[in-house]
């Protein structure tokens, strides 16, 4: 990677020729971003743009902390999950005064065009960007998957098949020890993590914050009656925005007897080498951000739509919400939800 970049004294102006494309990441880190800044640079270059990166977010871009990138820098960064450029939340970015001295900074630097990995709310960042004038394009990012505009996010699939793999072995242990596995997965707002590691691994419930918890019904029941199929181990999958994981297997102990113990994977679920899937997506959506940028197709966030690859006007796309399907959730239901 190159050495930090010195002020550029060119002036930026609405309607110039882009020559100069920054990218950052933002938010929540997902395995898969530096696949998609790879894409994004070697694509930019191969098109003849000057490329930049920005080092934490809109945070580093409000303090300048920004490197110029060749095909070099990003070589041996698409099996490394993470962000090599680094992400953090800034208060300051979230102001008039913030959006401004961030648009004053990238006219500094000669930045032309923006390229945002991340979610919602840094698509929301950048939109503050294009509204000045600034042609940004986003990229969908989190392995919560819960992006409106996008059916799919870079990062669920190498989450996913984290949480699935130390299930498994979780799983062994509540066998051996003839006990329930209460295993807490990301997921505030939404259960698609949840809900698709319980149904990969054979989980005997999964709890979600898009179905309200009958205890009784849906979990005390449910682990009765596998008991009484001579069943003596279990596993249970919570979604962290469902409530409190311990809570949940204290009463399980206490109103079945089966003796339960907590497993919260917490962040082990960003991290890890990145899965085919990931790798692959995240390279197309950057190299389509590239191609908008050359069809003048600004101010939008590459979206995963039925298989291909499109972009979406960003106010649009922020409008834009999803949830899981009801044909998912009966078929989940009737087997372990």
């Amino acid at each position: 990677m190159a050495d930090k970049v010195k002020h550029g004294l060119a002036p930026w102006s609405k309607g110039r020729g882009i020559r100069t494309v920054c990218v950052l990441t933002s938010g929540g880190d997902a395995p898969g971003m530096n696949a998609a800044i790879r894409a994004v640079v070697r694509a930019g270059i191969q098109e003849g743009f000057r490329m930049m990166g920005c080092r934490r977010g809109f945070r580093g871009l409000l303090h300048g902390d920004i490197l110029e990138l060749d095909a070099h820098s990003v070589s041996g960064q698409v099996q490394r999950g993470g962000t090599f450029l680094m992400t953090a939340r800034s208060e300051e970015f979230n102001t008039p005064e913030g959006v401004q001295k961030a648009f004053d900074i990238c006219r500094q630097f000669g930045i032309d065009a923006l390229v945002v990995i991340g979610g919602d709310g840094s698509f929301r960042g950048a939109l503050d960007l294009a509204r000045m004038g600034l042609p940004v394009i986003g990229i969908p990012s989190t392995i919560d998957n819960d992006i409106g505009c996008s059916e799919y996010s870079i990062g669920f699939d190498t989450a996913v098949n984290t949480a699935m793999e130390a299930i498994d072995k979780l799983r062994d242990t509540a066998t051996s020890h003839e006990r329930c596995s209460c295993i807490e997965v990301m997921g505030r707002r939404t259960g698609y993590i949840a809900l698709n590691v319980g149904v990969s691994c054979g989980a005997e419930v999964i709890l979600i914050p898009e179905v309200e918890m009958n205890f009784e019904k849906d979990v005390e029941h449910r682990l009765l009656e596998s008991r009484s199929k001579d069943r003596y181990h279990y596993v249970v999958v919570v979604a962290e925005g469902v409530g409190d994981t311990v809570e949940i297997s204290n009463r399980i102990e206490k109103q079945t007897g089966i003796e339960s113990r907590v497993t919260i994977l917490g962040h082990v679920q960003r991290g890890g080498s990145p899965t085919t899937r990931d790798r692959v997506t995240a390279s197309l959506m950057g190299a389509r951000a590239i191609k908008s940028l050359l069809s003048c197709e600004y101010g939008r966030v590459v979206s995963h739509q039925r298989g291909r690859i499109i972009t979406i006007e960003i106010e649009e796309a922020l409008q834009m919400t999803k949830s899981i399907s009801q044909d998912e959730l009966s078929t989940a239901y009737k087997i372990a939800i």
